[in-house]
């Protein structure tokens, strides 16, 4: 069976500075760039048979400049929708509102999401990436907190327990399967961690 690869775009100027991004469309940075191009290495000898990207722009390039060929944009592997609360950090936003979490609150205003909400979208993307695996790999671009929804939700378990995996810009995860039950199978291998450069 194939396992589905989660590939987190290259860095943005908000993903450095830790400002929620969802439908702004940034470019990549010089660095995010170089870390794209980083990744096409470490994918080059998977057999993927899929490979969506979220709608945005940072996914898309990050995908081209890995050398990989999108078969598909898929709407449900966008980021979280943070609302009102795009564009700003988590400090910004606690110090008006100190209780304030994504994982449990979500986003806040028009375009703000549940985590009930990106946990449905990220299910049928799962859903129809695994009837590929006897394929070969599908591959998902997409983004920080997206990603770690779709690996709590690989492992059966709610949205909000994506806070526990900690995932870089242009890192690579794996979600596949051990002994028959899903299994996260490979986490946040970024190019310089492969390359011994931590």
């Amino acid at each position: 069976m194939g396992e589905i690869v989660l590939i987190r775009h290259g860095e943005t100027t908000w993903s450095a500075s830790g400002q929620h991004t969802s439908v702004t469309d940034l470019d990549l940075t010089e660095n995010g760039v170089a870390q794209a191009k980083a990744l096409a290495p470490l994918l080059a000898g998977r057999e993927f048979t899929a490979v969506w990207s979220s709608p945005r722009k940072r996914a898309l390039v990050t995908a081209d400049l890995a050398g990989l060929a999108v078969t598909a944009v898929i709407p449900d592997l966008a980021e979280w929708g943070y609302g009102d609360y795009e564009g700003r950090t988590s400090e910004d936003i606690q110090a008006e509102n100190p209780d304030w979490s994504l994982w449990t609150d979500g986003g806040k205003g028009s375009g703000g999401e549940t985590a009930e909400e990106v946990s449905a979208r990220l299910d049928r993307a799962l859903a129809e990436a695994e009837a590929l695996l006897e394929h070969g790999d599908v591959a998902f671009i997409a983004h920080g907190h997206s990603l770690r929804v779709a690996a709590a939700r690989w492992l059966g378990r709610p949205a909000r327990d994506g806070r526990e995996f900690k995932i870089d810009t242009a890192s690579i995860a794996a979600l596949g399967y051990e002994h028959g039950h899903h299994a996260i199978t490979l986490w946040n291998l970024t190019p310089a961690a492969a390359t011994g450069e931590w």
